[in-house]
């Protein structure tokens, strides 16, 4: 989805009233590595923006900095290939880090405040229509999320992604570009999948009990995004049981 298609379905949709509040937390997706000498003053603002409860923050770890000698253990394939997504849905000539993607329909060097931070605010201040999106963990273990009926944007199907995540890993890095230096990662990204779509109609998803528990030490969130690389409709977020 291109940067122009998003802008013109968030005005058709505002101009024809339909906008609700937001009742989600806004998604900042950072990508970010171990190896990159610039991520870490953008790793530091991640951890200030995961304290803010109106924001859902998330760190994709990509694997493309690791040939320069040192390989972030929390790197995967999913989190380049996301990131990629981004940069065909917003017609970017490249990828980098560290970047921000703020509810999937804008973009920014993450270690510029002032500009992710007016990325928010947008989002905040224009939100697109959404159905109900609410997860909950269930007496036997089971992770459930439930969406309620809508109207489709656009008449495009919406995504359903399942995020596990960490609260905080600390690591001496002792080769590459950030040799001598201690990675501070917050709410890095262990486990990404999609569990289904959403086209308008009332759904529920079931993630077992098993599965469930293993998806990152500290939180487990679902997001609902246009096309699956478009802007972000709304998300909701839970703490791990133990926590």
């Amino acid at each position: 989805m291109s940067r122009s298609f998003a802008a013109t379905l968030l005005a058709v949709l505002i101009a024809a009233g339909s906008a609700r509040a937001a009742d989600g937390p806004i998604v900042v997706e950072l990508f970010t590595s171990q190896g990159c000498s610039s991520c870490p003053p953008a790793d530091k603002y991640l951890g200030e923006l995961v304290k803010r409860p109106e924001i859902l923050a998330l760190a994709f770890h990509v694997e493309y900095w690791n040939y320069i000698g040192w390989n972030d253990p929390y790197s995967k394939p999913w989190a380049t290939r996301r990131q990629r997504d981004y940069e065909a849905a917003l017609k970017l000539r490249y990828v980098y880090t560290p970047e921000m993607v703020v509810q999937g329909g804008a973009e920014g060097i993450a270690s510029e405040r002032e500009t992710i931070e007016a990325l928010i605010r947008n989002a905040q201040t224009k939100p697109l229509p959404h159905p109900d999106l609410t997860l909950r963990w269930r007496e036997d273990g089971a992770l459930v999320a439930n969406v309620g009926e809508g109207q489709s944007p656009a008449g495009q199907p919406a995504t359903l992604w399942l995020v596990g995540y960490d609260r905080l890993h600390t690591l001496p890095i002792t080769s590459g570009e950030n040799q001598g230096k201690t990675s501070w990662d917050h709410h890095p990204v262990r486990s990404f999948r999609r569990i289904g779509s959403w086209a308008g109609w009332s759904e529920q998803q079931i993630i077992p009990a098993e599965e469930a528990k293993s998806l990152g030490d500290y939180g487990a969130a679902v997001l609902l995004q246009i096309g699956g690389n478009g802007p972000i409709l709304t998300a909701a977020a839970v703490e791990m049981p133990q926590h």
